[in-house]
């Protein structure tokens, strides 16, 4: 864990890793970090507006909109079919009392600290031998964007305009920062053309 109020950089998860993370977690019956972590990586959610979400926001949803508590801006979420089933398979095993209560209560019947998670998150690389430097709750999000990136093929540019409006970032240029994408994996699109 990091000193108290020093940065340190989140890494991602290729995504057949975060994937079959999603699942181990799941297979070993720890119903609520897979669930977390398939939201987090699916929905690329700060981990703050993550653990405000209630089960009634994603429980047999098709979508969700709710206000950012950093940028105090609405998001609109949809939930694809797999996702939606993995919420349900979750909560079939978790068994929560009520369905107006936050999804992330730990075992003192209280919301989960991000601290708290983040140490977690660590010993989650260690147990499953992840391979990523800087794993931690934020992670999830920059998973979610090299993803949606990575997709793009030669729609590069487009995709990194549309994460910078779903992360609200103020350009296009600090999405491609914050996403660590470097000139030659832009550079890269050029050669997926044919003559």
């Amino acid at each position: 864990m990091s000193a108290k109020y020093s940065n340190t950089t989140a890494d991602y998860l290729s995504w057949d890793q975060n994937l079959n993370l999603i699942r181990k977690l799941f297979n070993d019956g720890d119903y609520k970090l897979s669930l977390l972590i398939s939201i987090g990586s699916f929905w690329g959610l700060r981990i703050s507006d993550i653990l405000k979400l209630k089960w009634q926001d994603i429980l047999d949803q098709d979508g969700f909109v709710l206000v950012e508590k950093k940028t105090q801006k609405t998001r609109e979420i949809k939930i694809n079919p797999q996702l939606k089933q993995h919420i349900r398979e979750c909560y079939q095993q978790i068994k929560p009392r009520s369905i107006d209560k936050e999804i992330f209560i730990s075992q003192k019947n209280s919301i989960y600290s991000i601290q708290r998670l983040n140490i977690i998150f660590k010993t989650i690389k260690s147990r499953y031998n992840l391979k990523v430097e800087n794993y931690s709750t934020h992670s999830m999000r920059k998973t979610f964007g090299r993803e949606v990136f990575s997709q793009s093929g030669t729609n590069a540019e487009l995709s990194l305009m549309k994460l910078s409006q779903l992360f609200n970032h103020s350009s296009v240029v600090v999405t491609r920062r914050y996403l660590g994408i470097t000139k030659f994996e832009l550079l890269q699109v050029y050669d997926t053309l044919s003559f």
